[in-house]
């Protein structure tokens, strides 16, 4: 067997393997690499900014870690809509219904371009306000203040092409999204310079440059995710029929979405209280902040992707009427990432210093991200189990009780530890918040889990109506 064989048998479609029947583990690793994958091109774009920016001015790094909170909030005020289409195309798909999962998607690509350009243009208005607030020195704030005017304009294609992947994944394609974000990371990471300092025929335009990198490669992505979804030869498939916006069907998302965004926004919530306590601290502090949470951002991709493919997996098994099934990729996932996650807290604890050198030349902040990585690294397992299990909750459409847990363990338990240790022990109390809530948030999730309520969660019986809708549709096309 060759190379390109070998590579080629580590990604399989939904052709290749059934995600209602047969084995759990070899499905969900097939489902899960890709999303691996993605997610780490995905990261590439902060990794790409962060590295090109630290090398610019350190202001300049400072200035994108009160920037990124921000992107993450808009970003996930209008996550729901995107949970929902999975979450609903994954539990019409195992019910084999097809018509039901392309009008889902159908009317979550046009609610999701739609809340997009609201939230974008609220985040433009109100930007300097809100890093402001979020205490950004003035030395910083027309930086971060630059970033997030592109990048607010340009939210339409970031928050367009999240919904593709979550769409392709809810039917079980999780490697087209990854071949099309490849190729708008290798775009982004090449011009990202030439944006940033000025190389050649480009004006140097700082982070500004990192940003319009950022928004016209994701826009390039989000154009050809459109494609293959129109054409539907791949995964699932939309019609212009049906993205007429039904706003009986718009209630439908929103009662699954709305707190999948609820649980989105706690976490960027979390994200900017934290950044207000972190920015009582000199400006290494914060920069050194800002590197560690993309260092965590680099090591959870395997627990995100293995949570969205549980995600995937529960949904399509619920709406197949199989919970057992779901229950059982759940458990796997989670006793597998609390291995894996574990032996990398174990290494980025020993390597934490290296790792944050790559980032910045400015030893201050080396030390501060150093530090911030080794208290947090060892817990790194216990995220693990609680991702595992919030996306078997979410795939269950039982979004409201993902949303309860991110929301007691960052509002109620990592924030207050932060606020009050932080008083006590400077930077190092922040440090701590981190590694307590995720001890904390896997003990709750694990306990919740095996209550068992989330196996009531059929969301496919209402197909009638969404019938109904998608055959007028093709009836008024016709």
């Amino acid at each position: 067997m060759g190379l390109r064989d070998r590579i080629e048998g580590l990604f399989k479609g939904p052709e290749e393997f059934d995600l209602t029947s047969g084995g759990i583990a070899k499905p969900l690793f097939f489902l899960s690499l890709p999303i691996v994958i993605t997610n780490l091109f995905q990261t590439a774009y902060n990794l790409a900014d962060t590295f090109w920016l630290g090398q610019y001015s350190t202001d300049a790094l400072a200035a994108i870690s009160f920037a990124f909170p921000m992107v993450f909030l808009l970003i996930s005020l209008g996550l729901g809509i995107s949970v929902a289409g999975s979450v609903l195309v994954a539990q019409f798909t195992g019910a084999g219904a097809q018509a039901e999962a392309e009008y889902a998607a159908s009317q979550t690509v046009t609610f999701a371009v739609l809340a997009s350009l609201l939230l974008g243009g609220i985040g433009y208005v109100f930007v300097d306000e809100f890093l402001a607030i979020m205490g950004a020195s003035a030395d910083v704030l027309p930086m971060a203040t630059g970033y997030m005017e592109f990048i607010s304009l340009g939210l339409f294609s970031m928050f367009g092409f999240a919904v593709f992947v979550s769409l392709m994944r809810g039917y079980g394609d999780t490697v087209t999204p990854m071949l099309v974000m490849f190729g708008s990371v290798v775009l982004n990471i090449v011009i990202d310079p030439f944006l940033i300092f000025g190389w050649g025929p480009f004006p140097a335009l700082g982070i500004e440059g990192a940003a319009i990198a950022t928004v016209f490669s994701r826009a390039l992505a989000f154009a050809v995710g459109l494609a293959i979804m129109f054409r539907g030869t791949r995964g699932v498939r939309i019609h212009l029929r049906d993205m007429a916006p039904d706003f009986d069907y718009l209630r439908r998302l929103a009662r699954i979405g709305i707190p999948a965004s609820v649980e989105g926004t706690g976490r960027a919530l979390s994200m900017n209280l934290l950044l207000l306590i972190v920015a009582f601290f000199p400006d290494t502090v914060v920069a050194g902040y800002g590197i560690g949470t993309r260092v965590f951002s680099v090591v959870f991709l395997p627990a995100i992707a293995v949570a969205r493919g549980v995600e995937t997996m529960t949904g399509q098994n619920i709406g197949a009427g199989e919970p057992d099934r779901a229950e059982r990729a759940a458990t796997l996932a989670a006793q597998t990432l609390f291995c894996v996650l574990t032996v990398a807290g174990i290494l980025t604890w020993i390597f934490a210093a290296p790792i944050a050198d790559v980032f910045t030349t400015n030893p201050a902040v080396v030390d501060a991200a150093a530090t911030f990585v080794r208290y947090v690294a060892l817990t790194f397992g216990f995220m693990g189990v609680m991702r595992a299990y919030t996306g078997s909750f979410r795939g269950a459409g039982k979004t409201l009780t993902a949303a309860a847990l991110s929301v007691l363990m960052l509002g109620f338990v990592r924030f207050p530890i932060a606020w009050f240790a932080s008083g006590w022990v400077g930077e190092t109390g922040i440090w701590l918040s981190f590694a307590v809530s995720n001890v904390l948030g896997a003990l709750v999730a694990y306990a919740w889990y095996r209550r068992g309520g989330w196996r009531s969660g059929d969301l496919t019986r209402d197909r009638v109506d969404v019938e109904d809708a998608a055959i007028e549709g093709s009836s008024s096309d016709g």
